[in-house]
């Protein structure tokens, strides 16, 4: 199962997967920096039972500040902006890894190409929505997830991220449509609204937990002051997406609670996707209820707050 788990992971580029306009190259950072010279004695030191890295086996030892789903809510944000796709052979020169997602928080791993290029994610008696299964993903006969990104049906909790995302999309179709907004423009304003809630929690909630509100602050007074691309060229570093970004693995914990009726259990193998999500391990989150509003957040009133009301789930235990 792992095995296969692993080559999904790794799979060749899909429908939903095309080489992007821009280009779609990683590139460094500080590319005049030597490389780590690490002890390769001291790195297997670190991992070792009873090491830095061995959190033990007590619950009750969690340091944890923040919501268990934080975490996997970064991991969603790493795989709406990279995918790495390059062949495994490629990995030794640089200019060969290609990175297939826009680095753009635009939820290409949530809408795919769109309801004509990719129909599978959508229904097909109101492709202005995307496709449920109820509680879960849709899936084929095989019980593989038909999705925008394979990435988001390989554990249980980024599994229903995208279930939860799904139903504010489709809700806000919903409400555009008794708001009489016109049938061919129902999916596209329904899209922008829900990536607009989805940037403003990145920006306003998630950033300042992972950097700091005062480097946020900054960054958003006075700009970059390092990252400075070309107008219409952007690109994700690789001290970023190999590096930097990769300190969520840290956070993951022992076990988590997916909700109030079952008991905490560890991630793997246990929440393990690829497969169908029985109804009592679906999320607690409450999106199907109530739906923000079509203009994206702003002032103190629309705090993402508000929006973790309408769905818990980075609030797993």
């Amino acid at each position: 199962m792992l095995t296969a788990v692993r080559d999904h992971c790794l799979a060749p580029a899909r429908s939903v997967d095309e080489a992007t306009a821009y280009g779609g190259r990683y590139r460094r950072l500080f590319p005049d920096l030597p490389r780590l010279a690490e002890d390769e004695a001291a790195v297997r030191a670190l991992g070792v039972e009873g090491g830095w890295c061995d959190s033990g086996d007590d619950d009750a030892d969690d340091d944890a500040r923040v919501a268990a789903g934080w975490p996997f809510f970064g991991q969603y944000v790493a795989h709406d902006i990279t995918a790495d796709r390059s062949a495994l052979s490629h990995h030794a020169d640089e200019a060969e890894i290609r990175n297939f997602r826009t680095p753009k928080a635009n939820l290409e791993c949530l809408y795919g190409a769109g309801p004509v290029a990719n129909p599978y994610l959508y229904e097909r008696d109101d492709p202005a929505k995307l496709l449920l299964a109820g509680h879960d993903l849709p899936r084929n006969d095989e019980a593989m997830a038909l999705v925008g990104d394979p990435r988001q049906d390989t554990h249980l909790l980024i599994n229903q991220l995208q279930v939860a995302l799904a139903r504010v999309h489709n809700g806000l179709v919903d409400r555009l449509r008794e708001d009489g907004v016109h049938e061919d423009a129902l999916f596209a304003e329904a899209q922008r609204a829900t990536r607009w809630h989805y940037q403003w929690v990145v920006l306003n909630d998630f950033l300042p937990r992972v950097a700091g509100a005062d480097v946020v602050g900054e960054v958003l007074r006075y700009g970059p002051r390092v990252y400075r691309p070309e107008p219409g060229d952007p690109y994700i570093p690789y001290e970023f997406a190999d590096a930097a970004f990769r300190y969520g693995h840290s956070q993951v914990r022992r076990t988590y609670r997916v909700n109030g009726g079952v008991e905490p259990c560890p991630l793997l193998p246990d929440l393990l996707g690829f497969r169908k999500v029985p109804s009592s391990r679906r999320s607690t989150g409450r999106c199907s209820s109530t739906y923000p509003s079509a203009s994206p957040p702003s002032g103190p009133s629309a705090s993402t707050g508000g929006w973790r009301r309408r769905s818990s789930a980075c609030r797993w235990r």
